[in-house]
């Protein structure tokens, strides 16, 4: 496709026939039939779709979109290459400062970043621009039609160890190797990825895609050893002085499960959301046809916590094949923290959810496996230091619940592996390493690190944003030498 398709380049659209112009929802299955089946929700964009959306951008003056991206894409610049009909410039324009946009058009909350500060989306009567699903279009068209290729850089002869082969780490990589380093990830499990790979599921991001991005950085000479614990095979201090490498970036993410610290939490069928997520995503519990996968199904689930995790979780839980999958939760809807479109999805998909409701404890039967477990319903006091209100018990108000499998999604902290084998580095009072926040230099001389092992648990983007800063910041340490 090409701009051949542009029917308004003689006769440019104004601002007012712009903002007349309804905002286009992707196609999507429908509840009844996706939730039996892991394959994608929505369907995209078709390309004329894609283009009178593209038109809804005025190009404002001052590009509040590109502020609120955390990787600084120039949105009005794409979207004005997807309007022409350009969808391969598009691509090229998006990969100038992101190179895992088919992932972030998918994953990103976009609604709380580039299309929270959209100029026309501030008036009541005019949605955003449809920022995420243009750039997803985008990088699905190029798949198809072009090759999707982003150079690497004349090389320096310097070296890079990247620790950890998610978000922030791919990105560092990335944005490293296009500047001509030579680039290693070190990736403790056996495929690369980090949570898009384990923690999101499915029909939210294809397998299938994300091995797609993460070919180009192949293509592009990023070299991946997977199955390497750095902090037991190696340590960061081995990279730095035995093997050649020039700097050390850590992004090893807050991968180690809260658990709720109740009576019968070990029981079988009781899983912390990594766990459940996991056996899905790396064990293929997904194509069941193909792959058994060692996991519990049963009638009834139960996911304790109202974050993103917790949405994916019993989602994945009702296409398993529980019948009877709900959120169970300590606060209000209010509180909720979930993105309001996984939430939406969840409840077309038949998700029950149950508030103000917190475990006391799991009940086993005779084989050590769950069958019940018993809540206590609360009621909300004054906030926290979250800013949302505090739970506190309602007396006598205990009752019980027959389940056959549990997920507790509560959050996460940080891997302590590598902090914990690596001296000189500081850390915060939860575990998490310490880093200059414009930069992601640690306490460590040539040891940098971003994403959840430093923010904690966040968004992909959020991880990507601090790998962006990262990868500059050690450019300029290798080519200065000033620490």
């Amino acid at each position: 496709m090409n701009k051949s398709l542009n029917t308004d380049e003689q006769n440019p659209l104004g601002s007012k026939e712009r903002l007349k112009i309804k905002r286009h929802e992707m196609q999507s299955q429908s509840p009844e039939e996706r939730k039996r089946n892991f394959k994608e929700v929505p369907y995209g964009y078709s390309p004329e779709e894609a283009m009178d959306e593209a038109k809804r951008c005025i190009q404002c003056k001052r590009p509040y979109c590109i502020e609120g991206c955390p990787v600084n894409i120039d949105i009005p610049a794409f979207v004005r290459l997807v309007e022409e009909g350009d969808f391969l410039g598009a691509a090229k324009k998006i990969k100038e400062n992101n190179s895992l946009p088919a992932i972030c058009g998918r994953v990103c909350p976009q609604e709380d970043q580039c299309e929270k500060v959209c100029t026309i989306g501030k008036r009541k009567d005019t949605p955003s621009v449809a920022i995420g699903n243009l750039e997803r279009f985008v990088a699905d068209y190029e798949a198809k039609y072009g090759d999707g290729r982003i150079e690497a850089g004349s090389r320096k002869g310097k070296k890079i160890a990247v620790v950890g082969g998610g978000p922030a780490g791919l990105t560092v990589a990335g944005d490293l190797c296009k500047m001509g380093y030579s680039v290693s990830i070190f990736e403790a499990l056996h495929e690369i990825g980090g949570v898009l790979m384990y923690g999101i599921p499915e029909f939210r991001l294809p397998k299938a895609i994300l091995s797609r991005e993460l070919k180009v950085l192949e293509d592009m000479g990023v070299e991946i050893f997977t199955n390497a614990v750095i902090g037991k095979t190696l340590t960061v201090d081995e990279l730095l002085n035995e093997r050649g490498y020039g700097a050390v970036f850590i992004g090893t993410g807050a991968g180690t499960p809260k658990f709720l610290n109740i009576p019968g939490e070990e029981l079988n069928g009781v899983y912390s959301a990594n766990e459940f997520l996991t056996r899905v995503n790396l064990m293929r519990a997904y194509n069941r046809s193909e792959y058994d996968t060692p996991i519990k199904c049963g009638r009834t689930l139960v996911v304790f916590g109202a974050g993103n995790t917790a949405m994916d979780a019993v989602r994945t839980g009702l296409r398993l094949g529980y019948d009877d999958a709900r959120i169970f939760y300590r606060r209000s809807r209010k509180e909720m923290t979930a993105r309001l479109e996984e939430v939406h999805h969840a409840e077309q998909e038949g998700i029950k959810f149950e508030f103000l409701i917190n475990p006391v404890k799991f009940i086993g039967d005779e084989n050590h496996n769950v069958s019940a477990v018993e809540c206590q319903r609360m009621e909300l006091g004054e906030p926290d230091e979250s800013g949302r209100r505090r739970p506190i018990p309602v007396a006598g108000s205990e009752f019980i619940t027959n389940i056959d499998a549990a997920v507790i999604a509560i959050g996460t902290n940080a891997n302590p592996i590598v902090p914990s084998t690596t001296p000189g580095m500081h850390l915060n009072k939860w575990g998490h390493i310490i880093v200059d926040e414009n930069t992601g230099k640690t306490t460590k001389k040539g040891v940098f690190a971003g994403g959840d092992i430093v923010t904690g648990a966040a968004t992909v983007i959020l991880a990507m944003g601090a790998g962006k800063r990262s990868a500059a910041a050690i450019d300029k340490y290798l080519e200065t030498g000033i620490w």
